[in-house]
């Protein structure tokens, strides 16, 4: 039995939501919570909120034991790009990408 939850459109990019979602792949839940919690990253509040949710799912539909849920899969995305343009020098434009990150949780019973 698994629960999932996804966040999309996360407005930063993948690269960096990845750095944060390496740390706590295969992590029990309390402990995956308290990382999240002190990481000075700015991608650590989202996905704390994302987990939350992963949890709520997971023993409200499934009726899940909370102290037995681990974070099996965690999976990053890229979404789609905004593309902005910045002026440069001499009348030309450079291309400012814009990238979002979709987020998918899965959590399961030991």
């Amino acid at each position: 039995m698994e629960a999932t939850a996804k966040l999309t459109m996360l407005r930063m990019t993948p690269q960096k939501t990845r750095l944060v979602a390496d740390l706590i792949r295969g992590k029990g839940i309390e402990e995956a919570e308290n990382i999240l919690r002190f990481t000075p990253r700015r991608a650590a509040p989202p996905m704390l909120k994302l987990l939350e949710s992963a949890k709520a799912n997971a023993v409200n539909n499934h009726d899940m034991f909370e102290d037995s849920l681990f974070v099996s899969k965690i999976q990053v995305d890229e979404g789609p790009t905004m593309k902005r343009y910045l002026p440069r020098a001499r009348g030309r434009a450079d291309v400012l990408r814009k990238r979002t990150s979709h987020i998918t949780i899965i959590l399961e019973e030991r």
